[in-house]
């Protein structure tokens, strides 16, 4: 009796991934385009060969002053324009963000993110936050913050006070940002990330989908940050959370599959960056979020408030890894 191997199936080898190459948004919507299996065993190759991927790191965001901004971005409860119910707040005391720092280390976070809602703060506003980027780092955590426009000298200011990360959106691709935001230019937000790049800080910078925007214009905002020089160390995808009083409150639900992709195809295209499910995912329920995992997230921010959204609770979070088998990253741990 002869014997033959049987083959079940023959993947599909994973495109090579070169770092350095520009992405064009007709690349980056073909990779959109794949078989869902297809994608995810793409995305899940390039993850494993920079990331464990049992491993997840948390990240807690607190927001330390809140309300009053005077910019226009339709998704914002925090725009002063918008009636969503958040009052306006001054910026936090050293001693409440350390004990708010304390809290979250204690609960597992290794990054402690700080957000103000400024459309650019002055210098005697990056001088206080400066005393705050101290208090935390003091604790022995990662730092990062979000305050805006930067003006020159603010992230060399920040940078020297300890700060690790500088969050700042591109929120979306070139062509749909005016349909979101006119009170800012896609090109002022460039020019903030040339700055923290420059003053050595590392960078997140993400996005925001299921505005309305199409798969084309997710393609184009993944391009922009797969194309920055270099891509950023940490990339946020964040699923849009619709808050009344905004008006993209009764914005249609983006399909879950599609969210999932879009973290696939920002794995694939950054390589080594963070991943992180960021807003809505307590809508997104369990299972989307352990595809979300297993299309390349390596980072969820944890904690039962984002900004001034609700996110699943601390127990919560941890009680899905545990039944996903999966841990939390150690402070300091790459992978």
């Amino acid at each position: 009796m002869s014997q033959k191997a049987v083959t079940l199936h023959r993947p599909r080898q994973a495109a090579p991934i070169n770092p350095t190459a520009r992405w064009s948004v007709e690349a980056i919507e073909a990779l959109f385009e794949l078989p869902f299996p297809e994608l995810m065993h793409q995305a899940q190759t390039v993850h494993r060969e920079n990331f464990d991927p049992a491993r997840i790191e948390f990240a807690t965001l607190l927001s330390v002053k809140t309300g009053g901004c005077p910019e226009d971005c339709n998704y914002c409860p925090q725009a002063a324009r918008f009636d969503t119910g958040v009052e306006a707040t001054k910026l936090m005391e050293p001693e409440e963000v350390r004990l708010a720092a304390q809290r979250a280390k204690d609960a597992g976070a290794t990054r402690f993110c700080m957000g103000a809602a400024w459309r650019a703060p002055k210098d005697r506003d990056i001088e206080k936050v400066a005393e705050l980027v101290r208090t935390v780092k003091a604790l022995g955590m990662e730092t990062c913050a979000t305050l805006g426009m930067l003006g020159d000298g603010h992230a060399q200011t920040l940078q020297s006070a300890g700060l690790d990360y500088y969050n700042h959106n591109l929120d979306s691709a070139p062509d749909f940002y005016g349909d979101i935001i006119t009170t800012r230019g896609y090109q002022d937000r460039l020019d903030t990330l040339a700055r923290v790049r420059s003053a050595g800080v590392k960078v997140c910078c993400g996005g925001i989908v299921g505005m309305g925007e199409t798969r084309r214009q997710r393609a184009g905002l993944v391009a922009e940050l797969a194309n920055l020089t270099p891509y950023p160390e940490s990339v946020p995808i964040n699923n849009l959370v619709k808050v009344e009083g905004t008006p993209l409150a009764n914005q249609k639900d983006l399909d879950p599959f599609e969210f999932v992709r879009t973290i696939a195809v920002a794995r694939i295209t950054m390589p080594k960056a963070r991943v992180r499910l960021s807003a809505g995912r307590q809508q997104m329920g369990d299972a989307v979020q352990a595809l979300g995992f297993l299309a390349g997230a390596s980072s969820i921010f944890y904690g039962d408030k984002l900004l001034t959204t609700g996110n699943p609770d601390t127990a919560a979070d941890v009680a899905l890894l545990e039944r996903l088998g999966m841990t939390r990253s150690a402070p300091g741990v790459r992978q």
